[in-house]
């Protein structure tokens, strides 16, 4: 799929029970796997055994899954629960009546020796035509692959290459936490009754205004 070379190819279909039959889950994740997907196919594997690209210190291996879907959304919780069974770096792409979304996390190697992973924010393109998926393989190593793939799915938001990935992360989380804090500062200004608590308000909402224009 996207345009990835024939040795990449895998086209293995993964019963969706695989995911909930033997884990500890909650009946309404398990809900989810039932009614909200049709099938999940593992399309292709990028790795040094099967592209001409040299291994990478964090991402040893990128899996690319295909999950088509009964309806135009799916429960996150359903990828980040995929995302923590396998220990490889995974990039979704959501299938509905050929039309498709491509999905990926900033998944952080935690513990090298147990392949354990920190799955962080997912972000996820509009829907679209298979062709028109803005995903390119760009990089010497599957690192570098990776780090693409993250930048080119979330878009305009990375597009600074001067940061690491890690610091783009990092800048967006602290970018949609003021966003949030900003609303939620704005009300009480607007509830607050005593001038001298208004003005407090008023310079903190400044602050956090300055911070954010900053960052974006």
């Amino acid at each position: 799929m996207i345009g990835l070379p024939k040795s990449t190819e895998f086209n293995r279909r993964i019963p969706k029970q695989k995911f909930y039959e033997n884990l500890s889950i909650s009946p309404t994740l398990k809900h989810i796997f039932v009614e909200q997907i049709k099938g999940i196919w593992w399309r292709n594997k990028i790795a040094a055994t099967t592209i001409n690209l040299a291994a990478g210190e964090m991402v040893t291996e990128i899996e690319i899954f295909e999950i088509c879907l009964s309806a135009p959304q799916l429960s996150e919780a359903i990828l980040r629960q995929i995302d923590r069974e396998i220990p490889y770096h995974i990039l979704f792409l959501l299938e509905y009546e050929r039309r498709y979304q491509a999905w990926i996390a900033y998944k952080e190697t935690v513990t090298t020796s147990t392949n354990t992973f920190r799955v962080d924010k997912y972000y996820h393109t509009d829907w679209m035509k298979e062709t028109d998926l803005p995903l390119k393989l760009d990089g010497l190593n599957i690192d570098q692959v990776y780090e693409n793939f993250v930048r080119q799915i979330a878009g305009k938001a990375f597009s600074d290459k001067s940061e690491t990935l890690k610091e783009s992360i990092a800048r967006d989380s602290r970018k949609r936490e003021l966003q949030k804090q900003i609303v939620t500062l704005q009300a009480k200004v607007y509830k607050e009754k005593q001038f001298n608590k208004q003005i407090q308000l008023n310079a903190e909402l400044k602050r956090m205004k300055k911070e954010l224009e900053e960052l974006l």
